[in-house]
């Protein structure tokens, strides 16, 4: 893993940061057990962005690690996976936000969720709400049963110090959180380090 000083974004916060063609971004869980919502869009036309379908379509299977490519929606490679301690992520579901937390959870006070927080986080560069996608759900536990198709959210595989590297395969505009939802985070709130280099 590369040795650059770390980032951190605080627990259900997120980020958004520029990544060159090239450079490469270590999503780590110094905690464990820690999900972070990951997107990625093409910097010179934002309206290009990480597709779950096409991805997991090319790819043939729904739990992606090293070697894979994450493609976007006109079927370019945005990033690849060059490293993973883990094994195990989730690209099926969607950023939690508001109305997950009330849908779901049924709170009547909802935390604004990674939707919000991505779309606070990438406003700045023009990417407006109705541009988020499905992310790249580094480190979340979504088994499938084979048989009725039913999914669940388990507790992430990963532990302390884990981490997933991207390379980037263009320059990007990219967002990222530290997961707001507690099915998704076996029941806590912890910090997300991420690493650029290169």
């Amino acid at each position: 893993m590369c040795s650059e000083p770390h980032r951190t974004i605080a627990p259900r916060s997120g980020a958004a940061f520029t990544l060159d063609r090239g450079q490469r971004l270590t999503v780590i869980d110094p905690m464990g057990e820690q999900v972070a919502d990951l997107l990625a869009f093409n910097r010179h036309d934002t309206a290009e962005v990480i597709s779950s379908g096409r991805t997991l379509d090319y790819a043939s299977r729904i739990y992606l690690t090293t070697g894979d490519p994450l493609y976007s929606n006109r079927s370019n490679v945005l990033l690849r996976i060059v490293e993973d301690t883990v094994g195990r992520h989730d690209f099926l579901l969607t950023p939690c936000s508001a109305e997950t937390f009330r849908i779901i959870y049924g709170d009547t006070d909802p935390h604004r969720g990674c939707f919000g927080n991505l779309a606070a986080a990438l406003a700045p560069y023009g990417i407006l709400p109705d541009a988020i996608p499905v992310a790249f759900n580094c480190f979340m536990n979504v088994p499938v049963d084979a048989a009725t198709g039913a999914l669940t959210v388990a507790a992430p595989l990963s532990r302390a110090g884990d981490h997933v590297t991207f390379e980037a395969a263009t320059d990007l505009v990219v967002g990222l959180t530290a997961c707001s939802a507690l099915q998704s985070n076996n029941g806590s709130f912890k910090p997300i380090h991420y690493v650029i280099s290169g």
